[in-house]
């Protein structure tokens, strides 16, 4: 019974150049219509399964239709055999002769008709390479058979999109995968290296210099003379670094040992519960050692300054100066680097620059940090009134859907956009920053609304309160790199040069 249907179906299917039809998907069209139509009325008039109208009403009642047929490799050979073997007895001569003619002349009619076929295989990439069988059995396979495996060949050939990693690397590359250094990059590399090893570097040309972005290679001293924590003078430097990682220790000598007082278990248990939240996706920061680092510049820094103490958010700010100064010491993408690796005096010496260009940075915001955070408040009003300015088709938006600022701003303020963006691109955006005069709390501002304006389309088309704040809180940035932070970059400084002198501008 089984080898009767077999030797029917094919005989119904055998006017369609190959009967077994792939999945289709998103990297190929849909059937044509015509021959799935011509396909489902045969099967129904022949008595097939059956359907509820002679139009397949689903791809899942399509499948359906013809899941008999998705192994044709193997069962054709299968079905031959069993029918040849239950019949062969009782057939005369004349009835194989004829049977026999049949199929040869169906089999060259077959044979005849592989231009069925080559559209799909001219699809192929030209540099895709077909790979031959190694027998001349498998060489010999019917043109319908090829004619089904051609479009899975062609779905396995195209190519390949590359595959973006849940975390953004830290190396300093650009996303768009251009190569790491070029003429200009060279040029500006060695305009650096003479600033930076003059007796009195220039620190307005060096300024001026990094704007656009800093170098890898020298990144780690352009950081710190830019934060204010080496002299401009050359000879100085190797005096200054030695009093400031010394007198940092003292401070963990004095004070590290008081977070088990009652007094500052508070702040030491906030630090230890935060310190593991700290880009959790990085193996670097996971490990024990750089978690311990961690706790002692954010508790030092929280006994030194008791006007705030220590702020959820303040963790963050310590990895981008941490990632800089162990670059200094790692030739290969610190992001999986075993710190233990490197000696003592050289982790000694990352801790200690890291406390003191972070404490830099803060005494810049510390209002950001005090009591009700009375910085972050007024930096979010002020991103507001900008806004309605810039954009007020926007600004109206968010007020229809009651969507205020301060539901997604706060965070953009609080971390320096440091939850929005890949580390990679803080790193660059903080070379800017460093180079603005007030970089890190007036500039900010206007990256800040150059960024939300950034998303003005997917921000308009999202029409419910909870729409906007999901995308708000999860903007699509894993993928940026250097390109795009330079044109967010350029925006805001249009944003300052249009706003920040004229408060009256474009009011309505």
């Amino acid at each position: 019974m089984a080898a009767e249907s077999g030797r029917q179906f094919w005989k119904r299917s055998a006017k369609l150049p190959g009967s077994i039809q792939p999945v289709y998907g998103a990297q190929h069209p849909p059937l044509d219509s015509r021959l799935t139509k011509n396909f489902i009325k045969d099967r129904s008039k022949a008595g097939g399964l059956p359907m509820k109208s002679k139009k397949a009403s689903s791809f899942h009642e399509f499948a359906r239709s013809t899941s008999d047929a998705w192994d044709i490799g193997d069962d054709e050979d299968e079905d031959f055999s069993s029918s040849s073997s239950s019949s062969l007895q009782t057939l005369n001569s004349k009835v194989a002769k004829a049977t026999a003619a049949q199929v040869l002349e169906n089999h060259s009619k077959l044979r005849a008709k592989p231009e069925r076929c080559q559209p799909a295989l001219g699809d192929l990439p030209t540099n895709c390479k077909v790979i031959k069988s190694s027998s001349e059995a498998q060489l010999s396979r019917t043109s319908e058979e090829a004619c089904v495996r051609s479009p899975l060949q062609k779905q396995q050939s195209l190519p390949l999109r590359p595959v973006i990693p849940l975390v953004a690397r830290i190396s300093d590359q650009n996303a768009s995968g251009a190569p790491p250094m070029t003429v200009r990059e060279k040029t500006r590399l060695e305009k650096f290296r003479q600033l930076l090893s003059s007796h009195n570097t220039d620190l307005d040309e060096l300024r001026k210099c990094s704007w656009p972005g800093v170098p890898r290679e020298v990144r780690p001293v352009t950081w710190r003379l830019l934060s204010g924590y080496l002299p401009a003078n050359s000879e100085r430097r190797k005096l200054t670094l030695q009093r400031k990682r010394e007198e940092y220790f003292g401070f963990i000598q004095q004070y590290y040992d008081s977070r088990n007082e009652e007094h500052h278990q508070d702040t030491y248990r906030q630090i230890h519960i935060d310190i593991p939240r700290t880009n959790p996706l990085i193996p670097l920061f996971q490990q024990p050692l750089v978690q311990e680092i961690f706790e002692r510049i954010l508790f030092i820094w929280a006994i030194r300054h008791p006007a705030s103490g220590y702020v959820q958010g303040i963790n963050d700010l310590v990895t981008p100066f941490f990632v800089v100064f162990l670059s200094e010491h790692v030739e290969e993408d610190v992001e999986n680097f075993d710190v233990t690796n490197l000696s003592q005096d050289v982790l000694r010496s990352i801790e200690a620059d890291s406390f003191w260009c972070m404490s830099k940075l803060l005494d810049g915001i510390q209002d950001n940090y005090t009591f009700a955070q009375p910085g972050i408040q007024k930096k979010v009003k002020a991103l507001e009134e900008l806004v309605s300015r810039i954009d007020e088709q926007v600004h109206n938006h968010f007020r229809k859907y009651e969507v205020e600022y301060l539901q997604f701003a706060f965070r953009w303020m609080n971390n320096l956009l440091m939850r929005e963006l890949p580390l990679r691109c803080t790193i660059r955006l903080w070379d800017t920053y460093q180079s603005e005069p007030e970089g890190f709390s007036h500039f900010h501002l206007y990256v800040c609304a150059a960024f939300l304006i950034k998303w003005r389309k997917e921000i308009l088309d999202e029409e419910d309160f909870q729409g906007l704040l999901m995308l708000l809180q999860n903007l699509p940035t894993i993928h940026w790199g250097n390109e795009e932070i330079g044109l967010l970059l350029a925006e805001a400084y249009r944003l300052k040069y249009m706003f920040a002198d004229a408060p009256n501008h474009y009011r309505r």
